[in-house]
């Protein structure tokens, strides 16, 4: 077998582009956007400003910031059209990830780009598409958990930041500053990490000429799969179930590992130790904790992480502490993984327009191992 016959599944360590985006020290665990650390980004800069440096290569000036908010801002409501697919996902109890996908679709039907979608490869148009998508799918998430709920959807306001106004509008009170900071941090450190399978999926779609919509359609079917997102619904089933029971944290999970069972959240196909991110989302799932005067999710979460650290050598994973900081923010545990999209989609965007910028076709090969040389019978004699 020569060097160009070897197959690696999954394509584990191919590489595949060249990419300005994130780097991923799997080592280290380090993140870089652009450049600048995760750890940094995180506490120090918001969600449009990442969505800014993620698009446009350079964080933004307070000037231009203000305007990309104020244009964000306005993207933000959906038309009459779009609200009514969004009542109908909800009314028929479609699946939330099922339903985000729908959406995507409908909202290129609406978008006034759309007769650019010929020349996929018009930045201009591309970006102005993208900011439309990543401004209303809050809007579009929101409505559709109250409109499950027998609820009427709650209008985005304008003097709110992306994530202030999704808790605005999911909860129908202004979050608060603690809450609201905490949710912008989660967006920042879920907006891009390389070519994972729903960002390479996009690649792919995007790599055919296919138009922006597509390509991130393509995307949130991805990150659908349990092999990719909704770990930390997952993990919020497990947390539950130690609570529920009477059960040590430990004393559950080597109950559950002798029966077979495996722990959501741990370990990650890049990182070696523990995810940076993780890091960032345990201290505030403790200082949300700490404020409203019951830390036992955190306390759950920090024996689990001893405990599979020395008897497995596992490291938490980003899921893995989202799950509490989301739970006790008051996010229904079933829009976690729509909630990643709602992140993600900044960097499904970035890598697109990154694509469509250096196109080439992705298409790989596989190794043929069927049969060969086969004699055709007709119909009438088989």
């Amino acid at each position: 077998m020569t060097g160009d016959d070897e197959i690696y599944k999954g394509l584990e360590g191919v590489l595949v582009t060249e990419s300005e985006l994130s780097y991923i020290d799997g080592d280290e665990g380090r993140l870089v956007y652009r450049g600048y650390d995760i750890t940094d980004l995180a506490r120090e800069a918001s969600y449009e400003e990442v969505l800014y440096l993620l698009w446009y290569r350079e964080l933004p000036t307070e000037a231009i910031l203000a305007q990309f908010r104020e244009a964000m801002a306005a993207d933000r409501q959906l038309e009459d059209g779009e609200l009514s697919v969004v009542r109908e996902l909800a009314q028929q109890d479609a699946a939330p990830m099922g339903a985000l996908r729908t959406i995507i679709s409908t909202l290129s039907a609406y978008d006034t780009d759309a007769a650019d979608e010929a020349d996929p490869q018009n930045l201009v148009a591309n970006v102005r598409k993208g900011r439309r998508v990543t401004a209303k799918l809050p809007t579009a998430l929101a409505a559709y958990v109250r409109y499950r709920n027998g609820e009427d959807p709650v209008s985005p306001r304008a003097d709110l930041d992306h994530a202030a106004n999704f808790l605005y509008m999911l909860n129908d009170e202004e979050p608060d500053p603690v809450v609201a900071e905490t949710f912008d941090m989660a967006l920042v450190i879920h907006a891009d990490h390389g070519l994972n399978a729903s960002t390479f999926s996009a690649m792919v779609t995007a790599s055919t000429l296919a138009d922006l919509h597509s390509a991130l359609t393509s995307a949130v079917g991805t990150l659908s799969g349990s092999l990719h997102g909704g770990a930390n619904q997952d993990v919020m089933g497990v947390l539950q179930e130690v609570d529920a029971s009477d059960k040590e944290p430990t004393e559950w999970v080597e109950d559950a590992l002798e029966e077979g069972r495996r722990v959501p959240g741990f370990g990650h196909r890049v990182y070696n130790v523990k995810d940076p991110r993780a890091v960032i989302l345990a201290e505030r799932s403790e200082e949300l904790g700490e404020a409203a005067g019951d830390t036992k999710w955190y306390d759950y979460s920090t024996a689990i992480e001893e405990y599979i650290g020395s008897e497995k050598g596992l490291a938490p994973n980003v899921d893995f502490y989202s799950a509490t900081t989301y739970y006790q923010m008051g996010i229904p545990v079933d829009i976690y993984t729509p909630i990643f999209a709602v992140s993600r989609v900044g960097g499904w965007v970035a890598h697109v327009l990154e694509q469509y910028e250096d196109n080439r076709l992705i298409r790989p090969r596989a190794r043929y191992i069927g049969r060969e040389d086969r004699e055709f019978v007709p119909l009438d004699e088989r």
